[in-house]
């Protein structure tokens, strides 16, 4: 995420600008030469109306598009057969479609994992990052790529790599040069490379002499550089070995593997040619369970012959959540562990714990405080502080919209109504665009379709980096908006216009030409990539993952609020993978991916080759490790998952101070309160701080006081209702259900206990007291109660529950490795989960039992 974020810098500091406005495209392919046509548009681009919102057609004159390093605008480099469809950025492999450096029309280094590749004039290198650096400031490590192999043609000398097709996890690049061309399907989980070829003999180039260990027929398999590949020739092929390459002539098509080990090559021959054509991400998610399905999908193609099915490296984030079957072979990457699965097809299942528009406040919390605290923010000459750009605009909405819940609840009901008119009119202001207006805009840009907001921030436009930390702010404050004012959120007003600004990060609708789907998630790695370009040698990169977890929140309130039940269930697919890759790549929750010899718990960038303790501005630890906090919102409850690794990031930046935190406490302190409020309530109600520049003293009191009082997260407790959340202390939980909905709902939560939420209205209810907060479409009156709540029925300890035969029976782990473990959910944990094998990982996680000894097999 290439951006400055120093709290002391005005958020009005200038980004340089390239005049540049392509607002039409013409791409041709004619003798391996790739042609781009800018035609030059109006002055001003039409407004393109969106219920009463609208956009610009175009970049308004004099802004900046996606460009070059030199300033100079670029188009996407695609051959004709992909022109019409929506381009992707911000992927692993999106240096193959922008040419991000004018020396270089090829591609930077793509990590896909197992494999890594780098295009060249040639064709394309193949390495297997298996290499580990850890720099001499022991901040950064590397898994770098370095060319064992260069699949390609012989005599191959491509002006540029072009992108011909790609899928969900996969990309297929093409060189043509006049004479000669090379076409290869690469992706993430792939162990393959498939190369179709044209014009000469087939020639994969050798970095190192190999060591030749299997020469039959089509089938070569070699060593180089300690790697072990099998090459595959059509059948009646043959391969010729010299110690620079290996070559097969007239073959149309050959097939590169990287084998876990040599005696896996049988496997690997089963399915070389079973091409991967196609791939796909589907899910589903049962809000009677509150489980998220996702399932991963390889449609393959026979090159010869009738074989089905492929081979899968699945990441950490994926087999401790799958039991589908895996065998025993291991690749290393910089995500950890990859185990290979055989067939093409898997699925994972992880539980979703919930959002709420905001936490009731403590019962004992001091009102004067946090209207005093909210005065202070309004008494300011400009609440937004000067923010003019879509990154701190953003930032600015949902600092006075976290507000809003809290002077409700409170009773500041015309305060409340003054902060609401300040969210709706800035964020009216934004979406839309009037006749001549060039700022506080969005304008769509044709060429790479995608939504672009003026003025941007830190390279939204030039490298439409970060769309989704800035769009991700302006739809939590509108999900707020919503929540009072839900005319204003209608698809007939301004609705529409906060789901295309989703469409732009988050598109789901594979029909809609307008955008890629799901531009910035990576749905194989499971979390997003900031940079738009990826124009890296160590690939693409993400710094803020609580920024992204931003978007998902705000994603999750909207279509609460809006009754948009399936866009609902895409946020939910959102929050809940990108939490699970969070917790495994930023935060190391298991032990099992930061490299032997790391000295650091915590990444502030994990980038393709591997991760960074750091960040784009500064090595001070506040921000490392802040950075990957904030904003504050009821979104991060997810960190109650590894309250563990909260306390140890806590000390770690400590340690790395010297000493306590001297910037950025409130975000510290708030993060803190997750896994310890009584030690972050202590700080902040003992020592000086100064706000960071998206927070608010009341904010930051309303938190660290309410999980002081009602407890911290539990999410052993789940709930039929999206928008709730569980938390617990010593003595017993609160039960928060939020219903923005103008129909009363039910919520049942997974160990016996039921709230009945009037229409709009949030219910509490636990051992310190039960309440009521009234919303947009209820005239149900605000109430609290201090004191234990009504009583209810717990759930069982141990079953028996539905299928499960009677009382919990344990299998035991299929341990690869001698010092493999797992444990199993509780039997507490258990209740209400009946439909689906559930089973939780310690370090090293383990994602399958001994097909003999399932947990409750007919589940």
């Amino acid at each position: 995420m290439p951006r400055s974020l120093l709290s002391s810098v005005s958020p009005s500091r200038p980004w340089r600008r390239v005049p540049a406005a392509v607002l039409s495209t013409l791409l041709a392919v004619a003798a391996g030469t790739f042609v781009a046509v800018a035609v030059a548009g109006p002055a001003y681009a039409e407004p393109v109306a969106v219920g009463a919102g609208s956009y610009r057609s175009g970049p308004p004159p004099g802004a900046a598009g996606p460009s070059d390093a030199t300033g100079a605008p670029t188009l996407p480099k695609v051959t004709a057969a992909a022109a019409a469809r929506p381009v992707p950025t911000g992927d692993w492999w999106s240096s193959l479609i922008w040419q991000r450096s004018p020396a270089n029309p090829h591609s930077e280094n793509m990590y896909a994992d197992p494999l890594s590749f780098h295009a060249r004039p040639g064709g394309l290198g193949v390495g297997y990052p298996n290499g580990l650096t850890i720099t001499g400031d022991g901040r950064t490590y590397e898994y770098l790529h370095h060319d064992d192999l260069v699949v390609g043609v012989d005599g191959l000398n491509a002006p540029r790599t072009l992108v011909d097709a790609w899928s969900d996890w996969t990309v297929s690049p093409w060189w043509p040069d006049g004479t000669r061309w090379l076409r290869v399907t690469i992706g993430h989980g792939l162990p393959y490379v498939y190369a179709q070829i044209g014009g000469g003999a087939a020639r994969v180039g050798l970095a190192a002499a190999p060591d030749v260990w299997h020469h039959a027929g089509n089938v070569l398999g070699i060593t180089v550089r300690d790697h072990d590949y099998a090459l595959f020739a059509p059948t009646g092929r043959s391969w010729t070995v010299s110690p620079t390459a290996a070559t097969a002539d007239s073959a149309a098509y050959v097939t590169v593997a990287l084998l876990p080990a040599r005696d896996a090559l049988g496997l690997f021959t089963t399915y070389a040619f079973a091409a991967v054509a196609d791939t796909r991400v589907g899910w589903r998610y049962d809000p009677v369970t509150a489980e998220l399905t996702t399932t991963y999908t390889a449609i393959t193609t026979a090159l010869e012959g009738d074989t089905t099915g492929t081979l899968l490296a699945l990441y950490p984030h994926q087999w401790c959540h799958s039991t589908d079957p895996l065998t025993g072979y291991r690749y290393s990457s910089s995500r950890g562990e990859l185990r290979l699965h055989e067939g093409a097809q898997f699925t994972t299942r992880l539980a979703f714990t919930g959002v709420v528009s905001a936490l009731p406040a403590a019962a004992d919390a001091d009102t004067a405080r946090l209207a005093n605290g909210i005065d202070a923010v309004l008494a300011q000459a400009d609440p937004f502080q000067g923010a003019t750009d879509t990154y701190w605009t953003g930032k600015a909405l949902w600092r006075l919209a976290a507000l809003v819940p809290i002077a409700d609840q409170i009773g500041r009901t015309e305060t409340r109504d003054r902060l609401l008119s300040l969210v709706r009119d800035r964020l009216t202001d934004w979406l839309t665009a009037a006749d001549t207006e060039t700022t506080r805009l969005f304008a769509y840009h044709s060429g790479w379709t995608t939504l672009i907001g003026y003025p941007a921030a830190y390279g939204s436009d030039t490298e439409l980096n970060d769309h989704h930390f800035d769009y991700g702010y302006f739809v939590l404050a509108t999900a707020t908006l919503a929540r009072y004012d839900p005319a204003w959120a209608t698809d007939a007003r301004y609705g529409a216009m906060v789901k295309l600004l989703i469409k732009d990060v988050a598109n789901t609708d594979r029909t809609d030409a307008r955008f890629p789907f799901l531009r910035t998630l990576d749905p194989y790695q499971g979390h997003s990539w900031a940079s738009g370009h990826a124009g890296f040698a160590a690939g693409d990169n993400q710094e803020s993952s609580s920024e992204a977890m931003t978007l998902a929140t705000g994603m999750i309130l909207f279509a609460a609020a809006t009754g948009d039940t399936a866009l609902r269930d895409t946020d939910i697919y959102l929050y809940a993978t990108e939490q699970t890759a969070i917790g495994e790549y930023w935060f190391d929750t298991a032990h099992q991916v930061h490299p032997p010899g790391y000295p650091h718990h915590t990444l502030g960038i994990v980038w393709g080759d591997g991760g960074a303790y750091a960040t784009w501005w500064s090595s001070d630890p506040e921000y490392i490790h802040g950075i990957n906090m904030l904003p504050i919102t009821t979104g991060s409850l997810y960190h109650g998952a590894w309250k563990p690794a909260v306390l140890a990031s806590v000390e770690e930046l400590r340690t790395s101070k010297g000493g306590s935190e001297t910037q950025w406490q409130d975000v510290i302190w708030s993060f803190l309160a997750i896994a310890d409020p009584a030690q972050a309530l202590t700080r902040l109600n003992t020592l000086p701080y100064t706000p960071e520049w998206g927070e608010t003293r009341a904010h930051t009191y309303h938190w660290i006081s309410a999980l002081a009082y009602w407890g911290t997260p539990d999410p052993t407790v789940t709930a039929d209702l999206a928008t709730y959340a569980v938390l617990t202390t010593g003595q017993g939980r609160t039960y928060i259900a939020d219903n923005p909905s103008c129909v009363p709902v039910t919520a049942h939560f997974t160990d016996g206990t039921v709230l009945q939420v009037p229409a709009g209205a949030m219910v509490w209810r636990g051992l310190a007291g039960t309440g009521t907060r009234a919303g947009a479409c209820t005239s149900v009156p605000s109430t609290v109660t201090i004191g234990p709540a009504a009583a209810h029925t717990p759930a069982p300890e141990v079953g028996p529950w539905p299928g499960a035969g009677g009382a919990l029976r344990r299998g035991t782990c299929t341990a690869a490795l001698p010092s493999e473990k797992c444990r199993y959910w509780s039997a507490q944990e258990w209740i209400g989960r009946s439909s689906v094998r559930l089973f939780r990982c310690t370090r090293p996680i383990l994602a399958r039992m001994s097909s003999s000894a399932r947990i409750a097999s007919t589940m």
